[in-house]
């Protein structure tokens, strides 16, 4: 499968991003979703993920109650919509999948397919 990752830009502290990753040459509906982000000088980290269904969200702590991931499946398309930006939050962000197996996983190594990454620029 292939993910395409756009949505990224330049925001001003408490602004708002939404983020999309359209994807093509694979059953998307039947894959977990995952959006992970890399601050400059750090390793990339999950930020939020959902399964197959869209039924069951996962957040890293640093994101919860702003980050919303959702997906249409029609659409072959994930979303990650972010709200109230810290300028913690810079980072580039990718969007990822893999096959519903052994239950989600939030480990970079465990998802065999990733997006080109798109900058997310917070500034204070």
């Amino acid at each position: 499968v292939q993910l395409q990752a756009s949505g990224g830009g330049l925001v001003q502290a408490g602004g708002s991003l939404r983020l999309s990753c359209a994807a093509s040459g694979g059953t998307f509906s039947s894959y977990d979703m995952g959006w992970f982000r890399q601050a400059p000088g750090k390793e990339r980290e999950f930020a939020a993920g959902l399964i197959w269904s869209g039924g069951v969200t996962y957040y890293a702590d640093s994101v919860k109650g702003r980050f919303t991931i959702s997906r249409d499946n029609a659409k072959n398309t994930v979303y990650l919509q972010m709200n109230s930006l810290k300028p913690e939050d810079t980072a580039v962000y990718y969007c990822a999948a893999r096959p519903p197996v052994l239950g989600f996983r939030r480990t970079v190594s465990e998802w065999p397919y990733w997006g080109q990454g798109t900058l997310v620029t917070v500034s204070s």
